[in-house]
């Protein structure tokens, strides 16, 4: 038998039809009884009676048959302890249930539990797999979490972004060892002008080494051999043209070596190489509160930094030419990397006015440049981050504008206190700061004309003034910048604060 029947009501609603099928079954049984009885009478009695005995054989199992089907259909029967056994393992597969979107996904994953057919239909009072996975989808709530983090692709170096702002501003001390040799006439004149014609040559050619990188290291490597030897002799021409024979233009000469060399350096991510090349000149230069080196030394260990910076690009160099060649390699033209050369060149223009009038805020700056390329990774980063966190067009644009506004304040926070420490005006230091790092952030995004432009007006402004007035006036300079930062950012927030800019 199938077991006993419920005698008192559970409250459900199936006490009606747990009753009228016992009533079938009963009946059923009944029927059997009396079948039975009839086909004892039967026998015996010739064919008539085998006729009839068979017909009453069949009858006897269809009764036997409806009895089966209805001990079945008791045995199926949710009852209370059944449906509770359904609602525990709901709440145990809530996690893994929640995101399902149809009870098909969890009638695999009752599968891959291992549930028999016979646990189902006994423990959990269903007759397949497919029916429980309905019971169990209808009891869990339907939940979606969210995907787990990428990982950052804008992570910065963080090592790499501070020894970057180092190096940029330790070739200075070639200077104050070497000042006494080169100050007299145009010597200051000469170290101007192909120092500007150094950056400006270097950020085009660094532009266009870095287009090549993507075909490959060897095609960069090639790019920086025939760009580096000419950005050099260009500037140490120009800085000849300016002083002439001596020991200026000797000193010139130097100044473009090394900026060709340490720019290879720099682009093929050997920091720590022109770190170690120059060891010599920080050595020097530390003990000159305390030793006089005299001529030899202060002319002897720049050289010799000079000279290991140059080894060390040529190594690095050859290095990349070793590579394999990228097939169907395509060559860029050139005036790709024309407006990187104009803000280069406006860059300096604008750093050599504030040094004219402020010469320690100058290195300020110079040594801010290894944050400010920190920043610029970050900004990048938080940007995919809000990409992924915003769904309106508007929710965008209000979370890049606060990126923006956060990467600034991050930047500039510190050059307040360095600015007053140095003694130099902090507004205008301040001002020329926002300037060239939104000036770089749009280059990052490949918006090079707009802030070339920009920065080129400005420093046109602000050189013409300091070229023609023997007075220094910090204001014009302070002016021009603050034109500069405004459309810079206006055209940050137009450019950066649309989805399509990060994607």
């Amino acid at each position: 038998m199938s077991g006993p029947l419920a005698l008192e009501p559970d409250g459900t609603g199936n006490d009606t039809l747990s009753l009228r099928l016992a009533e079938e079954r009963t009946l059923a049984l009944r029927t059997v009884d009396e079948r039975a009885l009839t086909r004892r009478a039967g026998k015996g009695s010739g064919h008539g009676a085998g006729r009839g005995a068979g017909r009453q054989g069949d009858d006897h199992t269809l009764a036997l048959r409806t009895v089966h089907e209805h001990t079945l259909a008791l045995r199926l029967l949710p009852g209370r302890e059944q449906r509770e056994a359904v609602d525990r393992l709901a709440a145990d597969l809530a996690d893994k249930a929640g995101p399902a979107v149809h009870p098909y996904e969890i009638a695999a994953l009752l599968e891959s539990e291992g549930l028999t057919g016979e646990a189902i239909r006994d423990q959990y009072g269903h007759k397949d797999l497919f029916s429980l996975a309905a019971a169990v989808y209808d009891r869990v709530p339907r939940s979606f979490p969210e995907p787990a983090a990428p990982p950052d692709p804008w992570r910065p170096d963080h090592v790499r972004c501070l020894l970057r702002g180092v190096l940029f501003a330790l070739p200075g001390l070639a200077h104050v060892l070497t000042a006494r040799l080169w100050q007299a006439g145009d010597g200051v004149t000469a170290l101007v002008v192909a120092g500007l014609v150094s950056w400006a040559w270097g950020q085009a050619l660094g532009h266009r080494a870095f287009l090549r990188m993507a075909a490959g290291r060897r095609e960069a490597g090639r790019t920086l051999l025939a760009g580096a030897p000419l950005g050099a002799v260009l500037a140490t021409g120009a800085g000849v043209a300016v002083a002439g024979p001596g020991p200026a233009a000797l000193f010139a000469a130097g100044q473009s070596v090394y900026l060709a060399c340490a720019g290879v350096l720099l682009v093929l991510a050997r920091e720590r190489l022109l770190l170690a090349a120059l060891g010599p000149l920080a050595a020097g230069a530390v003990v000159l509160p305390w030793w006089e080196p005299g001529p030899g030394l202060r002319v002897g260990l720049p050289l010799l930094s000079l000279l290991g910076v140059v080894a060390a690009a040529g190594w690095v160099l050859r290095g990349t030419l070793t590579a394999e060649p990228a097939p169907h390699a395509v060559r860029p033209g050139p005036l790709l990397s024309l407006p990187y050369g104009l803000f280069g060149l406006a860059a300096g223009v604008l750093v050599l006015v504030q040094g004219r009038w402020e010469p320690y805020a100058v290195i300020v700056l110079t040594v801010s440049m290894g944050p400010a390329e920190w920043l610029l990774y970050r900004y990048r980063g938080l940007s995919v981050a809000a990409l992924r966190a915003t769904s309106t067009l508007r929710g965008f644009r209000l979370r890049s504008a606060g990126i923006l506004a956060l990467c600034l304040l991050c930047y500039l926070a510190p050059l307040l206190p360095a600015a007053l420490l140095t003694g130099a005006e902090p507004l205008p230091l301040l001002l020329l700061a926002a300037t060239l790092w939104t000036a770089l952030l749009l280059q990052a995004f490949g918006t090079a004309w707009p802030p070339a432009a920009v920065c080129l007006a400005a420093a046109c402004a602000a050189g013409a003034v300091a070229l023609f007035r023997p007075s220094p006036d910090p204001a014009l300079l302070s002016l021009c910048c603050a034109a500069a930062a405004v459309v810079l950012t206006g055209w940050v927030l137009f450019a950066l604060g649309r989805p399509s800019a990060h994607a």
